[in-house]
């Protein structure tokens, strides 16, 4: 990391690839993120509103217990462990490959700071759409809530809308985001290790691979317990 965070040698090249990183590892996961909150944001409804069928217990809190979870924790944790399967073997396995094939002693040999080059716009791209896929998703979440209320007739869509707005917290969605960056950062950087520190053949990559995603779920599952006892306090 220490020679992965410094000013980029050419800013134009850094901003192109920045360009690139974010099209390929942040946009390209709009799919899995829409399709995944969708149908989360609609089976939390259905479940929430079957366990708690009790005449004691206000129909609109099915909506306000939704909206809690997508915020605090679905969007934000949840989401990201997803996100450590998908993106964080693209990272290792691209980076263990440039390796292997030694693209990187190619660079190194030009006289370029390799970590640099390839790691820093990988890292930045992360930062910055990461916690745009997360407010992407609680309101594709709720989206999929008011869907099964409108399809399945789970109960009446004006009754989520109100436990949906009930007692709203600002600063939930901002807990949610925070948790995000970090959680952006822990992907991007140790799939980064692992991709680039692969010393072997082909095989070597996909354990990498395989390694930076363990290590990048267990790394979100620590500090997400952290940042919610440091922010929720």
């Amino acid at each position: 990391m220490w020679r992965t965070i410094g000013r980029p040698e050419r800013m134009s090249m850094f901003f192109r690839q920045y360009i690139q990183e974010v099209e390929k590892l942040g946009i390209n996961s709009i799919g899995i993120v829409l399709l995944i909150s969708l149908f989360i944001g609609a089976v939390i409804t259905i479940q929430i509103q079957l366990n708690m069928s009790s005449g004691w217990v206000p129909r609109w809190t099915v909506g306000y217990i939704t909206r809690e979870i997508l915020l605090l924790e679905f969007s934000s944790s949840i989401m990201c462990l997803i996100l450590a399967g998908k993106v964080g073997s693209n990272i290792a396995s691209e980076l263990g490959t440039m390796r292997v094939t030694q693209q990187i002693d190619a660079l190194e040999i030009m006289g370029i700071n390799s970590a640099n080059f390839l790691i820093l716009p990988k890292v930045t791209a992360m930062v910055t759409i990461i916690p745009l896929l997360v407010i992407f998703s609680i309101f594709a979440g709720i989206i999929g809530a008011y869907a099964s209320c409108w399809f399945a007739n789970v109960m009446p869509a004006s009754q989520l809308e109100y436990g949906l707005q009930y007692m709203f917290v600002e600063w939930y969605v901002w807990c949610s985001i925070i948790k995000s960056i970090v959680f952006a950062f822990i992907i991007s950087s140790v799939a980064s290790f692992f991709g680039y520190s692969v010393d072997g053949g082909s095989i070597e990559v996909g354990k990498a691979s395989t390694n930076a995603v363990v290590c990048s779920s267990v790394l979100i599952l620590f500090f997400d317990l952290i940042l919610t006892k440091l922010l929720m306090e």
